[in-house]
């Protein structure tokens, strides 16, 4: 079944009110934008250690894919019924056939998260400096398995690069998430400009993360708490990821309608 022109400019408005509803502050980006000399404060030595670790892992993520670097051939297990598993194959299924893929494989790294929270948290400050890395890993390693589902390449250092903005869109305030969405929306332009964002993204990493950084300093030191800390790491993993997902499912989802409304636009 191929998607209709009327049909994709439907899905298009639904992608477009939801990043409409991304305006609002939740309880932890409120506490993310508390001066960051208090943040210093709270935060134990440690533990900032750890999480300025992020900056080095997500700037080999965009430089060479780090060790998150996921296969074309786990098309396999998200589309069974493709002849070759191939992204090219897997870019021309119905819209609605890489949605149904994408939750699945949500529904499972939420659980997957859920109880590696669970676990990391019982020993509470003693076991944080393992949660860190290891969430980090499933959220990248989510958003490259949605990057395959609708058909997208993460080898590419471009969609690397895209990846990291996902992360970056989640915990942005609702400025940069208007800057973030106007990057995105060009991200696929063969222009001159679009290239040279592109470039100058790419050598401006750092600044990409500081965002998510400071997020994940403040959600951690609630999973500090010794046994306590079972209870919020299984929360603040299954958000995370959860959140991680959603938008990737729907950034992902905007691109490919966009690319596929083009050339019947043209014609």
């Amino acid at each position: 079944m191929i998607d209709s022109k009327d049909w994709l400019i439907e899905e298009l408005k639904k992608v477009e009110n939801w990043e409409k509803d991304q305006s609002g502050l939740w309880f932890w980006e409120k506490l993310g934008r508390l001066p960051f000399k208090l943040i210093d404060k709270l935060t134990p030595a440690f533990i900032q250690k750890k999480i300025g670790m992020i900056l080095d892992e997500l700037g080999q993520y965009v430089q060479n894919g780090g060790s998150y670097l996921s296969s074309e051939s786990s098309l396999s297990t998200y589309y069974p019924d493709l002849a070759d598993h191939t992204l090219e194959e897997a870019a021309k299924l119905p819209l609605s056939t890489m949605d149904q893929a994408v939750e699945k494989l949500t529904g499972n790294r939420k659980k997957l998260a859920t109880i590696q929270g669970a676990s990391t948290g019982i020993g509470g400050i003693f076991t944080l400096t393992i949660d860190i890395p290891l969430l980090l890993g499933l959220q990248l390693k989510t958003l490259q398995d949605i990057a395959i589902c609708y058909g997208y390449d993460p080898k590419d250092k471009k969609e690397r690069l895209f990846i990291v903005k996902c992360l970056q869109f989640v915990s942005a305030d609702i400025v940069g998430k208007q800057s973030i969405l106007k990057q995105i929306t060009r991200f696929d332009q063969k222009d001159d400009t679009a290239k040279r964002e592109v470039l100058s993204e790419m050598q401006g990493w750092r600044e990409v993360v500081f965002s998510y950084r400071d997020q994940m300093g403040w959600k951690k030191l609630f999973q500090m708490i010794p046994i306590a800390g079972l209870v919020f790491g299984a929360f603040i993993n299954r958000s995370a990821v959860n959140d991680i997902a959603e938008a990737g499912k729907m950034l992902y989802r905007k691109r490919r309608i966009i690319e596929r409304l083009a050339p019947i636009s043209n014609q």
